[in-house]
């Protein structure tokens, strides 16, 4: 009798730490008790957010890359980070972005920087400034030299966060409806240009419009712009500015990297779980690189058909035009350093970095192309 009294009670004793054990390894995430084994991230906090965009819906590279990166982070994060991704216009107007974000009416938005120079005009410095740095320069500066702790400390100032999310590389100079043959053909140019990149031409003469991608063709159609830079030609086939003229100059002075941006609502962001703030950052790494090659692939092919198919001129700027250029844009973004002290702190970094780059590009990729073609 005491052996069976011993051996149920053991037995109802090894049940109860079996049962526990269940619990226990379907609150670790190794299973749960109906499903052993299937994760219980399930049971951890689904966020839902919104992103807005600058572009258009499904553009080329731009748009289709934002919406690769929302899908990026739903995947990583096993559906607890949703984003819905709206177009530039479905939600509130692509300039109107920055703000959306910030008042947390969207909790991210994917743009480029120098579109928010209205708030700051040192924001160019992370996405494109003219006379600028080229695109691996660009991502050394953000990522290794400071750029990324300025961008976080201006960024602040209005409750956002952002990371590097794409780079369509060095851009061309434009459409133009008539022949670049001097500098006075810039006096009384209508461009649509952004960032910094607008003083230089307003000081050579012209006058700057600043206009979202989608409004771009109907202005030039309408003879409301006499030219435009947009990206290139993967993306300026897309739109079909060769409808229009022939007249194709590269490269441009303005962005000879062009960084896009994911800003996030920071006070969101900081609200979310320490594995979540390692997926975004890691989506938008992986998106900065991705988008690149993309932009370089298409790039190539798009060139060709712009030249072959529809009888583009490709030409470089006159020498004497594009060493105007450098030399206004030098003195343009030199003068952001006397808006302020955190604008001086990001001049003088990217500065040094950018003086420090050119002593070692002639022995790099620069120095490769020169003696190799």
């Amino acid at each position: 009798m005491v052996n069976k009294k011993f051996s149920r009670r053991n037995i109802l004793k090894s049940t109860s730490l079996i049962a526990a054990a269940g619990i226990i390894s379907a609150c670790d995430g190794s299973g749960t008790p109906d499903k052993p084994g299937k994760s219980a991230s399930i049971s951890k906090k689904i966020y839902n957010w919104k992103m807005v965009t600058t572009w258009p819906k499904n553009f080329p590279g731009l748009g289709t890359g934002a919406q690769r990166l929302v899908d990026s982070i739903k995947n990583m994060s096993e559906g607890r980070l949703n984003i819905k991704l709206f177009a530039g216009g479905e939600l509130v107007p692509p300039f109107e972005s920055f703000d959306a974000v910030r008042e947390n009416k969207a909790q991210m938005f994917h743009g480029s920087p120098y579109y928010w120079i209205n708030k700051n005009k040192s924001t160019p410095f992370f996405g494109a400034v003219p006379g600028g740095v080229t695109t691996q320069e660009h991502n050394a500066w953000i990522n290794y030299a400071g750029g990324q702790a300025l961008w976080d400390k201006l960024y602040s100032q209005f409750g956002l966060k952002s990371f590097m999310a794409g780079n369509s590389g060095t851009q061309m100079g434009g459409w133009f409806l008539k022949e670049i043959k001097s500098v006075e053909d810039f006096k009384g140019l209508k461009m649509r240009i952004p960032g910094l990149a607008a003083e230089v031409l307003n000081r050579m003469g012209g006058t700057a419009v600043a206009l979202p991608g989608g409004e771009i063709m109907p202005s030039l159609q309408s003879g409301a712009i006499d030219a435009t830079e947009w990206i290139g030609p993967w993306n300026d086939l897309a739109f079909g500015f060769y409808k229009i003229t022939k007249f194709y100059y590269g490269p441009g002075f303005h962005e000879p990297s062009s960084v896009l941006e994911c800003g996030i609502n920071l006070e969101s962001y900081n609200q979310l779980e320490n594995d979540l703030k390692n997926i975004v950052q890691i989506a938008c790494e992986a998106e900065n690189s991705r988008m690149l090659s993309e932009f370089t692939a298409a790039n190539i092919d798009a060139q060709q058909k712009l030249v072959n198919m529809h009888g583009v001129k490709i030409n470089n700027f006159p020498k004497d035009v594009f060493k105007l250029m450098m030399k206004l844009s030098s003195d343009v973004v030199a003068e952001t350093a006397d808006e302020g002290k955190i604008n001086k702190e990001i001049y003088e970094s990217w500065s040094t970095f950018k003086k420090n780059a050119r002593l070692r590009s002639p022995y790099a990729e620069q120095g490769y192309v020169n003696l190799s073609t």
